[in-house]
């Protein structure tokens, strides 16, 4: 039986008098057995590439408490600014052939 009367544990969290940000407006999630790994990208608008910002990586369990904590805060975001849409998802196929257009053939 789990003890009710145990302490929660306090963290103090110490930030950086200029923490620095970026920017990133794609994410790439892989997982292995033991971790689930966040590439976090930038892609700019008339550059064809893409730079890598950021890797964090977590175990499952807290990638799952990431996922939970994302969904409370997008609900709330949405309650106080309006539903957000989003563009329809892209299979892989898309992603790599979808500007690629069959050639035309000549009628003669």
């Amino acid at each position: 039986m789990a003890d009710t009367n145990a302490k929660k544990r306090q963290v103090k969290l110490e930030l950086p008098r200029d923490p620095s940000a970026i920017y990133s407006n794609m994410v790439m999630i892989t997982h292995n057995v033991n971790e689930v790994i966040f590439d976090f990208i930038q892609v700019l608008p008339n550059d064809d590439r893409a730079r890598l910002q950021k890797r964090v990586i977590m175990t499952p369990t807290h990638s799952k408490l990431f996922l939970n904590a994302l969904q409370e805060n997008m609900t709330k975001y949405e309650t106080s600014h309006g539903t957000l849409s989003t563009p329809p998802r892209q299979t892989l196929a898309d992603q790599l052939f979808g500007s690629v257009k069959p050639a035309e053939e000549d009628d003669e």
